[in-house]
């Protein structure tokens, strides 16, 4: 499932079906809640919890529209966070499950065809606009149609139709059975259809795609200063401000959001006292840099918050459609090529954590060999597949000891090789004279040191590559557009992936622009896998399902597998306070929402 927006019982006959409905203050994947229908708070957040102050946050490069639906520009950090309401709002410390927001009530049918909603009566737009049924509708409409991101109508194709039942009720029609489409169904952000009606959705015309959408969220949109910087100020009237799942949560009278050019710019920004939160990604920055006056008073912070998280899959991906990469034992001399264990010794001070699965930190990663009904998902393919995903444990090249690295890059010119390319006078080149060259694209100069290394590596084997950074906004538009070679790219995954596998791994999403397929992936045998992730009805079908993509994704090569952490790295103000409980499935903004400012 995808995880961007992490339901009173009541049985009806639904006019339309003789399938009894099941309503409820929440609901989850597998039946159970650990939350009361009569629950006051989330566990992590906290009754001492103060409303007020100015928080400062960052953001790298530039935004130049404030649709965060649409394909075409960049959107501002937080408006979907901060705006934007789902309708209902998933818990941090249960791996998948959602409780009622703007759905006071959720009923999903028996035969799992439909799920109904019954809105909040309280739940307003930010303009004082009751949120209504119409609202619900438009918003669906809207996020399967060809004006938003591609993303959105394949997430959520699944769901056929919205049914407005009354003027309070909503039911999401399925086109098929599906054990996580009532929570994504729930998931989807709610917008003002008055709003769009007035201010075209795609923002076309003169300063159209500047106008602050109106939501039903905790902030509204108090100034923009176009690329450069973004206010967010607590709406006042907020009409969830005592709700559950908001209870001791957007503590902030006003978030502020100011861009800087890249990572280590905003580093010295943070240090300076520019703004007052920060997550470090990058382990030089986190040993070396997070140092001076600030850390040495005490006035800034640094600290390590464990996570449960599924850590997904961090790589140096290929795009296999380009005609250079379209041979596995290409890619996979590719990956032979990457010295690890230099890199995280050397560079990144032994903080890392290799990754073996596209599914790492998680029970969902394959392990061992396969059996049981994970086997039986693979065994009609055997003939097809190689031959490692049933006789080979996952684990990426190990380049440790003296002999390591040398064996590794021996291994990799056999590999190329027996692919067509051989070295003559130090070029890699085919039996046509072509010689082997591509480009690696960067977002991040941070990666530059990262790459050097690898890219000597590669020159060993006779192979020229270039690498640059280039601006984001360019990055995003070239990526959306599948123009690269190989480019640094994570699949975060949660604990229960479903619908946004399609748009990761599928035939289908290979030739859309936008989607997240940017390898290419064209593979009967992953498509079928994908749907039994997608249609699992129990959770060991789901795990298997997993597993088994994991293995044929892993032995197809596709990028170079880099490392994972299992902690969040975090750098702030000491003016912070913060609950005594930290959530267990979180990402660090979802935790900073929790925090406080003592202002008195």
């Amino acid at each position: 499932m995808f995880n961007r927006y992490n339901l009173v019982v009541s049985l009806f006959v639904l006019l339309t079906t003789p399938s009894l409905l099941l309503g409820a203050h929440g609901i989850s994947i597998d039946g159970t809640l650990k939350y009361p229908v009569d629950f006051k708070k989330f566990d992590y957040v906290s009754e001492k919890a103060q409303k007020g102050g100015k928080l400062l946050l960052h953001d790298n490069g530039s935004f130049d529209k404030m649709n965060p639906f649409t394909l075409k520009g960049t959107p501002p950090f937080g408006l979907e966070m901060f705006v934007f309401e789902p309708l209902a709002a998933g818990s941090l410390d249960e791996p998948f499950a959602e409780y009622g927001l703007i759905a006071k009530n959720i009923e999903v049918a028996d035969d799992k065809m439909s799920v109904t909603f019954t809105l909040n009566s309280q739940a307003r737009f930010s303009d004082g606009s009751p949120v209504t049924p119409e609202d619900v509708a438009f918003s669906l409409d809207t996020l399967k149609s060809d004006k938003v991101h591609p993303f959105y109508p394949y997430y959520y194709q699944d769901i056929q139709e919205a049914k407005i039942l009354d003027d309070t009720k909503v039911q999401f029609l399925f086109s098929r059975p599906n054990r996580e489409l009532h929570m994504i169904a729930a998931q989807i952000p709610v917008m003002s259809k008055a709003f769009y009606l007035k201010h075209p959705f795609a923002g076309t015309g003169k300063g159209n795609h500047l106008i602050p959408p109106i939501g039903s969220g905790p902030y509204i949109v108090s100034d923009v200063n176009q690329g450069r910087s973004i206010t967010y100020s607590r709406n006042p009237d907020y009409w969830a401000s005592d709700h559950p799942v908001r209870k001791g949560m957007y503590n902030f009278d006003t978030i502020v959001v100011n861009y800087y050019k890249d990572q280590v710019v905003a580093v010295e920004a943070f240090k300076a006292g520019e703004f007052d939160f920060m997550m470090v990604n990058i382990a030089k920055q986190w040993a070396r840099d997070m140092t001076g006056k600030g850390f040495s008073n005490g006035t800034l912070l640094k600290k390590r918050f464990p996570h449960q998280n599924n850590a997904g899959m961090q790589g140096f991906l290929m795009n296999t459609r380009r005609e250079l990469f379209k041979d596995v034992r290409v890619r996979q001399a590719l990956g032979l090529a990457f010295d690890f264990e230099w890199t995280n010794k050397s560079l990144f001070y032994g903080q890392y954590t290799r990754s073996s699965s596209y599914f790492s930190n998680s029970y969902l990663a394959a392990t061992g060999l396969p059996n049981g009904l994970e086997l039986s998902y693979l065994e009609p393919f055997q003939n097809i597949l190689p031959a490692e995903v049933f006789s080979t444990p996952l684990q990426a090249p190990d380049s440790n000891g003296k002999r390591g690295m040398r064996n590794n890059l021996r291994k990799a010119k056999k590999l190329l090789a027996d692919a067509g390319w051989i070295i003559k006078n130090g070029t890699l080149k085919n039996d046509a004279g072509k010689v082997f060259r591509f480009e690696i694209l960067l977002v991040s100069p941070s990666f530059e040191r990262v790459m050097a290394p690898y890219v000597a590596n590669l020159k060993k084997l006779g192979i020229n590559v270039d690498y640059r950074t280039i601006d984001p906004a360019l990055y995003t538009d070239r990526v959306q557009n599948f123009d690269f070679d190989m480019i640094v790219h994570v699949y975060g995954q949660s604990l229960s992936p479903g619908n946004e596998q399609k748009n990761f791994w599928t035939s289908e999403a290979a030739s859309r622009p936008g989607s997240k397929n940017l390898a290419g992936i064209n593979d009967e045998v992953i498509d079928t896998l994908v749907k039994k992730i997608v249609y699992a009805a129990t959770q060991d079908e789901l795990t298997a399902a997993c597993k088994a993509l994991d293995r044929v994704l892993w032995y197809g090569y596709y990028l170079v597998p880099n490392w994972y952490l299992n902690v969040h790295r975090l750098a702030f103000h000491k003016k912070f306070s913060q609950p005594d409980t930290l959530p267990l499935y979180y990402n660090h903004y979802e935790l900073l929402m929790t925090w406080w400012m003592d202002t008195k």
